[in-house]
């Protein structure tokens, strides 16, 4: 459990972070490589995951939809959920995995072995080397990940739906354009930046207080993982609530 004191900790590292956000200097080689790491080399597992969560969420809508002869709607039902949640918290997920983890355990190592305080004693900030560049990365990649993910999705539902369960094509993209606007896609993509910045902030803060050698660093990059996913799951519906609190329309 998250205990007040480290939550504390948590928020004064938030604030180091803001703090560094706009300071020169600008080391634009960390944050391309940031992007590169987060964001191209996770396209396999976001790509493969998008595929079969589309073409399974059709497969089980589409048969429900039988019953009541509703099957035109399956266009419509998958992008709806895609676009406003499954895409930003799955994308979110399949982040974390991969990424939070390396991170929690590279900034780790770096701590214990004692690299982080001889960035310091050099008068190179740790927070603006390391922290800064992956946590723009994850709330400026994620979205754009989310982005491909709904898509991809969409792509493996219509498969299913017009290839296997013989839904019209028609009706399909119909009812998908009708129902499903640029404001669900836009929520989700707001809902994509806020989760990446929180996993890769709490990613980083994982791995910037990690102590007690090997066994720490493994301690670190689980408690990243961990508390992560279940930080976005929660976000997720106070987003949600958020959203459609204040903008209706969404």
């Amino acid at each position: 459990m998250v205990g007040t004191a480290e939550l504390g900790e948590f928020l004064l590292f938030a604030r180091s972070f803001f703090s560094w956000l706009l300071r020169p200097p600008f080391r634009r080689s960390l944050f391309f490589r940031q992007f590169e790491n987060l964001g191209i080399r996770s396209l396999p597992i976001i790509l493969l995951t998008a595929t079969f969560t589309g073409m399974v969420f059709a497969l089980e809508v589409g048969f429900g939809f039988q019953l009541f002869h509703a099957e035109s709607l399956v266009g419509a039902t998958v992008g709806l959920a895609l676009s406003r949640e499954i895409a930003p918290v799955f994308t979110a997920l399949m982040v974390v995995a991969r990424v939070g983890s390396s991170m929690a355990a590279e900034i780790g190592t770096m701590q214990v072995t004692e690299q982080v305080e001889a960035m310091s004693s050099m008068a190179v900030s740790p927070v603006q080397y390391l922290v800064v560049p992956r946590v723009v990365a994850g709330t400026l990649m994620v979205p754009c990940l989310a982005a491909l993910y709904c898509f991809v999705g969409v792509l493996g539902a219509y498969v299913v739906a017009v290839g296997l369960m013989d839904i019209p094509h028609i009706a399909f993209i119909r009812r998908l354009t009708y129902y499903v606007d640029a404001d669900d896609f836009v929520s989700g993509l707001l809902k994509a930046a806020v989760f990446g910045f929180v996993l890769t902030l709490i990613s980083c803060f994982k791995g910037y207080r990690t102590t007690g050698g090997a066994e720490g660093v493994g301690r670190a990059t689980t408690q990243a993982v961990v508390v992560s996913s279940v930080t976005i799951l929660i976000l997720d519906y106070f987003l949600t609530s958020f959203i459609i609190e204040l903008f209706p329309e969404f």
